[in-house]
């Protein structure tokens, strides 16, 4: 065992060289210059030291003494890049006296090494075991090897193994271990042993290994192809084809363009790359793990996960359960949801700018302004709370941490419930645009799911995952487009909902989404776990609430949008609806102006409505109209700076410019103003005009109030006619069963108190039957409109008594209100939309039942009350003394006879 001085080359881990072996690796170009002077002075040996692995201590002892066989220079030799080859060949085992220090630098630091005795002869059976260990391999990796070469190396390898002696068995083993591929430790430690016996032990341990892998590996792939089923052959098939395809496409951007996105070569987002596939499974595993740990959603992610795992990339169900999982991490859990952030809500001006969106994005609406103000007012308190609670418990956690004692995990606080707003209104009310100016006041995300029309239970709840092309709910894929547990969702025209029907009832799916008692456990039928939706602040918006179910309604919170005053559509008209079709139309501000006269002529003579979307309609045709003519004024030469200099001074100018005007109404100066008088060239005849000049005061006609099918008031003429008959009443106009019990009811009444009304001239007498014999037909205009509710009885009777008694009720009144045959006064509803039609109907005098006052103080506006007058009635007499006059009907008051005996 002799010792030498040699130069130490490290070897990079996981790299071993082992005696008789070859093995080449990259150097660099300082340790290659360094080995070229090694190689000029001395006969080119070096130890050749592994590096250990960087987990484990710095230090080695052993290695193998190497001859430098080869040094490849680079190509390029001023590419600092390239490497230098070195190629090294094994010798003999080499240790060092101590543990030497890695130092991993680009030098060759000299150390004294003891070379390893190799003249030991290992016991016979200890040769016998190696060479059957080693046929056992050699055997194995003949008949795995898919070469023929291959085959024919490891057969004459085994046999030169038959034929070795014990004192070679040593040398043999080295070639054998280094050819066979074995784990780095195993490597390490054999050439660790410097014993010849140990060395053969170990040897046959490596080969007894690595013949137990061999095997296993080869029943494992045996088996595998013996379950190769239809759809992994399908799956490589396609991957065949997916790289055919690449092929192909590759080609055809090398060659000629034939136009734009043909050819160009560049890379195509629609490409099939396997690359973004695994990004995206990359990006999904990384949802599931944010996912709460032990919550349902991360409990039932983490299965899914292992079953896709498990099937194959090109089944179908492998396509099913990725869809499923990304739409369980899409939701907005608790563990990724983004809130209104507390400081926001903290901040002392949150409440006024909230107020300040709601009025700058609508008018009037002062009842839902209000219930919104509370709401948020909520929210800010219980913001406030929650703060002041966390940081309580903070303090409390300092101080049982500094006494020692287990502190107590806080308990997370729940946010306020959002509350069920139900709008009802007519058309054009802004019930769905006041949903997003909610939202847009709350700082949260806004998304409209529409109900007209649909039938299906599965569309609100999700379809079951057993179904093809199943999906969830419109509710969860609102949720996760907004990406908050908290957004603002409007279910519009909730009220056109189909009912129960063979798939289901979605009027009733709704009853679990609108409770605030059980929808913050919501059940997709997709998802199939439960969904917090209590945060949600839903909006409903209906036309009438005679379609919806009574468990429905009962969950919401009704909140009524009757219509707007002709006031309060000036105001929207100049603050909306005017600019915003002036820039619509390519116009500004300073080429058209109308005065308030022609927008309320457009109001009160076109767009008689309770919305004002007819308004915006005659609006937008009013400046279609001067855009018209705008754009002829500039093509007959005028210049766009100098028109709009003539539209600011003829703005203020009065109508004698009318002259200078011609056929076309476009003259030498533009005219912006549009006065009342020009509104019919522009929108043709008023279509209400005719109806306010045909009423008038007649015997036998009253003017009743009502509410039509889309929830907006006006007036309806009640008209009654005597003639030749038997004492009979004729109801006509599409009349329902409780509006004609209504008529019967009120000539009841009128027949029971004739006397008192001096309609006839004795008690008991039918004046239907004295002095002639007449039939009463009562009609209800508009005959191809279906008409029903008791609100009339109080019209009926006025047309009544003035048709038999000939006094006439004035056109400017107009009343409701139910009776009963006692002459009793009973409230209707609908007050507000039946006033506020009144109002634009021009009625100066409204009879209403007693009980409705409240609603009147209520619901109308102060503007509406000042303009008109109300008379609340408790009995029929005072009805008919408010709606013919004081002293207009005779009445005969019952005189009381009274005997007297002494």
């Amino acid at each position: 065992m002799g010792s030498s001085k040699l130069p130490v080359l490290l070897l990079p881990h996981p790299l071993i060289l082992l005696p008789t072996a070859r093995l080449m690796l990259p150097i660099s170009r300082s340790l290659a210059d360094a080995i070229l002077s090694l190689l000029a002075d001395s006969d080119a040996v070096l130890a050749a030291i592994p590096l250990p692995a960087p987990d484990s201590p710095s230090e080695v002892t052993y290695g193998t003494a190497a001859r430098i066989a080869r040094l490849v220079r680079p190509r390029n030799q001023s590419s600092p890049t390239q490497p230098y080859l070195l190629s090294l060949h094994g010798i003999e085992r080499i240790r060092f006296p101590s543990p030497i220090h890695i130092d991993q630098s680009d030098t060759l630091p000299v150390h004294t090494v003891i070379y390893s005795s190799s003249d030991g002869i290992p016991s016979r059976d200890t040769v016998e075991a190696f060479k059957h260990a080693a046929l056992v391999l050699l055997d194995r990796l003949a008949k795995d090897s898919l070469q023929p070469q291959r085959k024919d190396d490891w057969l004459r390898v085994a046999a030169i193994v038959e034929d070795i002696s014990e004192q070679r068995a040593a040398w043999i083993a080295d070639v054998l271990v280094a050819a066979v591929s074995s784990q780095y430790p195993d490597k390490l430690a054999f050439l660790a042993a410097t014993d010849v016996e140990d060395r053969l032990r170990r040897a046959i341990e490596l080969f007894v290994k690595q013949s137990s892998i061999q095997e296993v590996s080869k029943k494992i792939a045996s088996a595998v192809d013996e379950s190769f089923s239809r759809q992994q052959k399908e799956y490589f098939l396609r991957q065949q084809l997916a790289a055919i395809q690449r092929e192909l496409q590759s080609l055809q951007s090398s060659s000629t363009s034939v136009g734009p996105g043909f050819g160009t070569g560049g890379p195509n987002e629609l490409d099939d790359d396997d690359q973004a596939d695994a990004d995206d499974l990359a990006d999904l595993r990384c949802k599931i793990e944010a996912l709460n740990v032990n919550s349902e959603e991360r409990k039932v992610g983490v299965r899914e996960w292992r079953r896709l795992k498990r099937i194959p990339q090109g089944s179908v169900e492998n396509g099913v359960i990725r869809s499923y999982l990304e739409w369980l991490t899409s939701v907005p859990w608790p563990s990724n949801l983004t809130t209104t952030p507390p400081d926001v809500l903290k901040d002392p001006s949150f409440l006024t700018r909230a107020r300040a969106q709601l009025d700058a994005d609508h008018y009037g609406l002062d009842q839902i302004k209000r219930r919104l103000m509370e709401y948020l007012a909520v929210v800010r308190l219980r913001a406030i709370a929650d703060a002041a609670r966390t940081q309580a418990q903070g303090d409390t956690l300092s101080t049982s941490a500094s006494l020692g004692v287990t502190p107590t995990p806080p308990k997370k606080s729940k946010g306020v419930k959002g509350p069920i707003l139900l709008f009802v209104g007519p058309p054009g009310t802004g019930k769905t645009s006041l949903g997003q100016s909610i939202a847009k006041a709350l700082g949260r995300p806004f998304q409209r799911i529409s109900l007209g029309g649909v039938r299906d239970e599965a569309e609100i709840r999700g379809h079951r995952r057993t179904y093809v092309a199943s999906g969830p709910g419109s509710i969860v894929q609102a949720l996760r487009k907004a990406g908050r547990n908290d957004p603002v969702i409007l279910l519009d025209e909730v009220d056109k909902v189909g009912h129960s029907n063979f798939h289901g009832d979605p009027a009733a799916a709704l009853l679990e989404v609108l409770d605030p008692e059980q929808n913050h456990s919501f059940n997709d039928h997709y998802i199939n776990v439960p969904i917090d939706l209590s945060q949600v602040l839903f909006i409903c918006t209906s036309n009438t609430l005679d379609t919806i179910s009574a468990p429905l309604l009962d969950r919401c919170e009704v909140v009524e949008l009757s219509g707007y005053t002709y006031d309060e559509k000036m105001h929207i008209a100049k603050r909306f609806l005017l600019p915003k079709q002036i820039c619509a139309n390519g116009l500004s501000d300073s080429q058209l102006t109308l005065t308030d006269d022609a927008l309320l002529h457009v109001a009160t003579m076109y767009t008689r409505e309770a919305g004002v979307r007819s308004l915006e309609r005659a609006i937008g045709a009013v400046v279609r109209f001067k855009a018209v003519e705008w754009a002829e004024w500039l093509d007959k030469g005028n210049g766009a700076v100098e028109g709009e200099g003539n539209a600011k001074r003829s703005g203020n100018e009065n109508e004698k410019q009318d002259g200078n005007t011609d056929g076309n109404g476009v003259g030498n100066e533009w005219r912006a103003t549009v006065e009342p008088h020009e509104l019919e060239k522009i929108l043709g005849i008023p279509r209400w005009d005719g109806e306010e000049r045909d009423r008038e005061e007649k015997r036998g006609v009253v003017y009743g109030l009502v509410v039509t099918g889309m929830g907006e008031g006006g007036i309806l003429p009640v008209e009654s006619t005597a003639l030749p008959g038997t004492g009979r009443l004729k109801l006509t106009g599409s009349l329902g069963d409780v509006i004609k019990e209504s008529g019967e009811i009120a000539l009841s009444w009128v027949k029971t108190h004739a006397f008192e009304l001096g309609i006839t001239a004795g008690r008991g007498v039918d004046p239907l039957k004295v002095p002639d014999v007449i039939d009463v037909h009562l009609h209800l205009p508009a005959g191809a409109q279906k008409k029903d509710g008791p609100s009339a009885g109080i019209a009926m009777i006025c047309a009544f008594v003035s048709l038999l008694s000939g006094a006439c009720v004035p056109k400017d009144i107009a009343m409701t209100g139910e009776i009963t045959l006692r002459g009793r006064v009973t409230p209707v509803g609908g007050i507000r939309m039946k006033v506020l039609g009144a109002h634009r109907a021009q009625i100066r005098k409204v009879i209403l039942p007693w009980a409705n006052r409240k609603d009147v103080e209520h619901d109308v506006a102060l503007e509406v009350r000042r303009e008109m007058q109300f008379f609340f009635v408790r009995t029929i007499d005072e009805a008919l003394e408010a709606a013919f006059g004081r002293g207009a009907l005779g009445w005969r008051k019952e005189t009381v006879l009274l005997e007297s005996r002494l």
